[in-house]
């Protein structure tokens, strides 16, 4: 990738949600659509033109300024729409920069209780995330087609509602924070263990997701204790990232990563937001998982007991099938191989595409001692969808399966 097209993808995925922000307060969140379409044909142009006038020193202030004229060059042209041009007019470069808190407040809109949950979490990852509808549908675990068609309601509904592009109120505050919350970790998840594309990680969407959550910290009335551990908990996570792969992108477990590697002040951001989300009464999903996180990055090997435990607790919270093939490997490595697979066996009809469920099935049949069964979980995994870091491995898993 040359150096301007790759300047464009990381604006894309740090700045994009921000402009369409600061856009739409200009526009109304009635007109999300075309602050959208104003951007990406502002990032169209610079793939273009970048390349042979080279990266401009403000590169965002750029996109800005770019994506403000195309929206002024449609609403010139609308009747309809011509009393939009002043707001427009009056924006500038250094808004886009200043304005975060226009991400928040759209970030909230995005989430507002009106809208089904699934429709919410698109929304928002397409909106401020930047993630496309195949890579929504993945994070999902749905189809691109009904991604699609969620979108266009969603947006139906913003354009009818004519909910102000505000802050919410403390009574509207608390739940629309709770979707904000799940969406960010979607987002960071769908990084962490991309689920297509060529690369095991991107790491930009696990930034993306802790800056957004940044966010929320940064608005007094949303730093609330559950928001610092989801927080903790990413970065935490996304510590690990350069040790994730090894030099030829191919993934590597956790046992297997040089932890020297890891972003040690990530770890000791994540420790002491951690400490401060836990200083009140209250315990959420987030809470465990960031204990969790905290159980494998400051001891090796991990206490496979005490985790075991805290997935028990985290199951007690917020029951879920991928809690359930967590605490399945813990177990394993408590009880043995043979516990484990008993585990996962009873949760195999509520996973029926996903693919780390036979892979991990794969990885225990073949610690018991049964590399035949273990063969056929493994060609399961890679008839189902996943990215090709993960095809690689899932593929190697399976040639150590059969007899040298």
């Amino acid at each position: 990738m040359s150096r301007p097209a790759g300047v464009v993808e990381h604006l894309f995925r740090h700045s994009a949600g921000r402009i369409v922000a600061t856009l739409a307060r200009a526009l109304g969140p009635e007109r999300l659509d075309l602050a959208e379409e104003a951007v990406a044909d502002a990032l169209e142009q610079a793939l273009r033109t970048w390349p042979q006038s080279g990266v401009p020193d403000n590169p965002r202030g750029w996109l800005f300024r770019a994506a403000r004229n195309r929206a002024m060059d449609v609403v010139r042209r609308e009747q309809t729409l011509r009393a939009l041009l002043p707001r427009l007019v009056e924006l500038n470069g250094h808004e886009a920069d200043r304005r975060t808190d226009d991400e928040l407040v759209l970030m909230l809109l995005c989430c507002h209780p009106a809208l089904p949950t699934v429709s919410q979490v698109a929304l928002t990852l397409k909106t401020v995330g930047g993630l496309g509808v195949n890579e929504i549908a993945a994070a999902l675990l749905t189809k691109p087609a009904t991604v699609a068609q969620r979108l266009v309601r969603a947006k139906k509904w913003l354009r009818e509602s004519g909910k102000p592009l505000t802050l919410p109120g403390p009574d509207a505050l608390e739940s629309r924070v709770d979707s904000v919350l799940a969406v960010l970790y979607l987002l960071f998840n769908e990084g962490y263990d991309a689920t297509t594309g060529e690369v095991a990680v991107r790491g930009e969407l696990c930034g993306e997701a802790i800056r957004l959550g940044r966010l929320l910290l940064a608005e007094p009335k949303t730093d609330l204790p559950r928001v610092r551990a989801l927080v903790a908990l990413m970065l935490l996570q996304g510590s690990r990232l350069p040790a994730r792969v090894d030099r030829d992108g191919d993934l590597l477990l956790l046992d297997e990563q040089d932890r020297d590697r890891w972003d040690h002040a990530m770890i000791a951001e994540g420790t002491r937001l951690f400490e401060r989300a836990c200083t009140g009464p209250e315990m959420s999903a987030y809470h465990v998982e960031a204990a969790i996180a905290l159980c494998h990055g400051t001891a090796s090997p991990p206490d496979w007991r005490r985790i075991v435990g805290l997935y028990d607790d985290l199951l007690a919270l917020r029951p879920s099938p991928v809690a359930r093939l967590n605490r399945a490997i813990a177990l394993s490595m408590v009880d043995g191989a043979a516990a484990g697979i008993a585990e996962l066996e009873a949760v195999e009809a509520e996973l029926p595409d996903y693919t780390l469920l036979p892979a991990v099935l794969g990885a225990l049949w073949l610690r018991a001692g049964d590399p035949g069964r273990a063969a056929d979980h493994y060609r399961r995994a890679l008839a189902l969808p996943c990215s090709e870091p993960q095809r690689r491995f899932l593929s190697r898993r399976l040639a150590s399966c059969s007899p040298h």
